[in-house]
């Protein structure tokens, strides 16, 4: 390789658009030529200083992580303190009244418009028995947390209580649209990790759909409970050779996350594709320096499995 296609391709290699076999063989010359070597760090250096004064913008991602943390400390909180805030002294309320014509008419116009609103769900749209297959889907934006998710032994049914105003319960299988709904969200936003690990243990019959697929990768990355990370990498598992973004994201776990379990089978899933250019990197990486006897052996010994790169 040339040092002059090496100084034509450093600003592609910084900023990550290099091909993987490029990327390698670029890596490799840098390795043996101190010139090319100060062109690259004098590239990242510039890259670097680019970079300090960007305010990055949140990602989806993030953006959950932190909602579902939001609802974790508000399910810990002391309650109370919300029903003190209502707490209101009638005499008080009726001398407002009193003083204000136009306060209560706004309230006999409430009351009377509840009335009808509660006459017309009770008549017009009775309430559904449980495990009726017609309820609607619930918007997200309603649901506050799901209770519990069982399956029926020996059959498809899936039996869901999910709190909104008060716990309501629906039923149906995995190809029923609202199930899938609910699912994902107590994969994602659920503050019972026990509830997770059921959602995501479900979920994992159906990774071939892109909705779920993102809701594995997203417990992977940022769920607190191992075994929910380890349910997830179960369902990505068929999806590391062929997709890329699937394969970082085990890459990403393997590199790391804090148990040793997960980083483990996130080890043997990659064992197909060890000979891909990102994925012989980090076993690089890691055969050198990585805290792990284990991990560190056995990168050593895939290494050793793969051709030698000229």
């Amino acid at each position: 390789m040339k040092c002059e296609w090496v100084k034509e391709n450093i600003t592609l290699h910084v900023y990550g658009e290099l091909a993987d076999d490029a990327r390698h063989e670029l890596e490799q010359h840098v390795a043996r030529c101190a010139d090319c070597a100060a062109e690259l760090k004098a590239e990242q250096e510039f890259h670097a200083l680019l970079s300090q004064d960007r305010a990055a913008e949140p990602t989806p991602n993030l953006l959950a992580a932190s909602r579902m943390r939001l609802q974790e400390g508000l399910e810990t909180a002391e309650q109370g303190g919300f029903w003190q805030r209502l707490a209101f002294d009638p005499a008080n309320w009726l001398r407002q009244v009193r003083f204000s014509p136009a306060l209560a008419s706004a309230i006999l116009i409430l009351g009377f418009a509840g009335g009808v609103g509660t006459a017309y769900r009770v008549f017009v749209h009775p309430p559904m028995g449980r495990g009726s297959s017609s309820a609607p889907a619930p918007a997200e934006a309603s649901i506050t947390g799901i209770r519990s998710i069982t399956q029926e032994a020996g059959t498809n049914q899936i039996d869901i209580k999910y709190d909104t105003v008060s716990t309501l319960e629906t039923q149906g299988s995995m190809n029923d649209q609202r199930i899938q709904q609910l699912l994902l969200f107590a994969a994602r936003s659920n503050y019972n990790s026990g509830v997770r690990m059921d959602s995501v243990d479900l979920l994992t019959q159906k990774p071939n759909v892109s909705q779920v697929r993102e809701a594995l990768v997203y417990a992977l990355r940022y769920d607190t409970n191992p075994g929910v990370r380890l349910k997830a990498l179960d369902g990505l598992g068929g999806f590391v050779k062929n997709d890329v973004r699937v394969r970082d994201v085990v890459l990403e776990a393997l590199v790391n996350d804090s148990n040793p379990g997960v980083r483990t089978e996130a080890l043997r899933l990659i064992e197909p594709v060890k000979a891909d250019g990102s994925v012989r990197g980090v076993l690089m990486a890691l055969a050198a320096k990585d805290q792990s006897q284990y991990i560190k052996s056995q990168a050593r010994t895939m290494l050793a499995q793969l051709p030698e790169i000229d």
